[in-house]
């Protein structure tokens, strides 16, 4: 049998945003794939909810880390 993951392994769009200390829409939008130049998140859809696993934010992170 699994482990359940650990409580923060699965985060909201306001978690995102948080971490990365912008706003909610921005999140969204990189989500989306509406920012030029970046990449989208990877996310999972729960109808009108987005989740982002942290691992997955980690890595969007690393791979985007020279682009500033």
């Amino acid at each position: 049998m699994q482990n359940p993951p650990e409580p923060q392994a699965v985060l909201t769009i306001r978690d995102v945003a948080s971490l990365l200390r912008c706003s909610k829409t921005h999140v969204a939008n990189v989500i989306n794939g509406k920012v030029p130049g970046i990449p989208r998140l990877s996310h999972i859809s729960m109808g009108r909810r987005k989740l982002v696993r942290r691992e997955w934010l980690d890595q969007w992170l690393e791979a985007n880390k020279e682009r500033c």
